[in-house]
């Protein structure tokens, strides 16, 4: 029989095997919510909320609020308790008329790099192509996701007689080395632009589109290889796209498994963190505090409730965090040394890159104890740059007590990152104690 922590880690893995795009962990989010219950919302339109209610909403197709409302008076609602995550990964975006042919023997993609990657380990792994398709649908510009599925491209690498100093290190040109090798002779065959390429062909394949309607895409190369547990006593998952799919899934699988009390809860999950958060949909935008707001609008026309509710609502920023690597422990601090296996992660960081603070983090371990879940702390090393995440960025929009949590992984922004089998049910009670205040 399966354990908690085996069946939490099973289905976060079959999430990330069918969510290759952002634009597919938004879709599948969204089917989630509707199998339960959630009425899709849409921002253009007015919104008639009602106590017990649960709504969703989603822009960009790639970024998504989903809220409950508890069912009790006005007066008994606290506030919002939020969690926020991002469903973007770190990879390479295909270019428009990304056809280069070389030779006339082999055909290559043109791309360029999303977020900040692990360049190397993208080199000799099969890879495909998902995202969304843009199509002209009787004159409306309509949207649908796309997933080439079947491992169309590698990028390989040079051979080590032709290049002898690569084992010493190598500074990779985005323009040169990394270009997916994605076909032979009868692909350069097909050089017409007239109706978009090769591409646009094999996409109108794949998605039942016209050739002649498709106006635009947003595709990303992802690693074609499924999530599995590894370890003398499968202790490990190894699996793309841990950074943050592994949070998104647990604060869903949380979400939609517990009922409001006393505060509004919120699935805040965003796109474009790898690149900053700056778009309409990352977390640098209006997205939450709009959602917040119309929120209280619809359930009140007090003045100031939205106020009177921020000011007792907490956010938890779930981005995953860097473990002690075992062959470069020197790397991590010297007492904030968080382990796979170890519990969720409290991360903190003087100049604010972290949102924790003595209080916040109090409330977080007041919950991990009521979940009986481990916990460690992470600070990066005082002489060296640390990451960031969107808990800081989200703030700016929305003034409330926020933590940053997270868990422990090796290989942060790998092709292939590696995690702990047991954290994913660890961050799973967590946020069920959280959001069911």
């Amino acid at each position: 029989m399966e354990t908690f922590f085996q069946s939490i880690t099973k289905e976060m893995l079959s999430f990330i095997q069918n969510s290759p795009s952002v634009y597919h962990v938004a879709y599948h989010i969204l089917q989630a919510c509707l199998q339960q219950g959630f009425i899709l919302l849409w921002e253009q339109e007015e919104w008639e909320l009602k106590p017990g209610g649960k709504y969703i909403v989603i822009r960009n197709d790639s970024a998504i609020m989903a809220f409950t409302v508890p069912n009790v008076s006005l007066e008994a609602m606290k506030g919002f308790h939020i969690t926020a995550s991002h469903g973007d990964s770190p990879g390479f975006k295909v270019k428009e008329n990304p056809e280069i042919y070389v030779e006339q023997h082999y055909t290559k993609w043109n791309t360029e790099g999303y977020g900040g990657m692990l360049i190397s380990t993208w080199f000799d792994r099969p890879l495909s192509a998902a995202g969304r398709v843009i199509y002209d649908s009787d004159g409306k510009v309509s949207s649908k996701l796309v997933d080439l599925q079947d491992a169309i491209g590698v990028i390989p690498s040079l051979a080590i007689h032709m290049n002898p100093g690569a084992n010493k290190g190598v500074e990779y040109h985005m323009q040169k080395d990394t270009l997916p090798l994605v076909g032979g002779l009868e692909q350069t065959m097909d050089t017409t632009r007239s109706t978009g390429g090769a591409l646009t062909k094999l996409l109108a394949e794949r998605s039942g589109i016209s050739q002649e309607s498709i106006l635009d895409y947003d595709l990303f190369l992802y690693v074609k290889q499924e999530g599995q547990c590894i370890g003398c006593s499968q202790e490990w998952v190894l699996s793309p796209r841990l950074d943050d799919l592994q949070c998104v899934y647990a604060c869903m699988k949380a979400f939609l498994n517990t009922d409001s009390k006393e505060f509004i809860n919120i699935l805040a999950v965003f796109d474009n963190e790898e690149v900053g958060s700056g778009s309409r949909q990352g977390a640098d935008s209006d997205f939450l505090e709009n959602t917040c707001r119309r929120i209280a609008a619809s359930l009140s026309r007090e003045h100031f409730l939205f106020e009177r509710w921020a000011a007792g609502s907490f956010m938890l920023s779930c981005d995953n965090a860097h473990g002690v690597h075992p062959n470069f422990p020197e790397m991590s601090d010297a007492n904030n040394r968080p382990y796979l296996n170890g519990g969720i992660v409290l991360k903190y960081q003087g100049g604010l890159k972290y949102t924790t603070d003595g209080y916040s983090g109090a409330k977080v371990k007041q919950w991990c104890r009521q979940a009986e879940v481990p916990y460690q702390t992470y600070a990066n090393r005082s002489d060296m740059p640390g990451g960031s995440t969107l808990g800081h960025i989200a703030l700016s929009h929305l003034s409330v007590s926020s933590a940053d949590i997270g868990l422990p992984q090796l290989g942060m922004h790998s092709a292939v990152e590696t995690a702990g089998t047991r954290d994913t049910g660890y961050m799973v009670k967590v946020l069920q104690e959280f959001y069911g205040e």
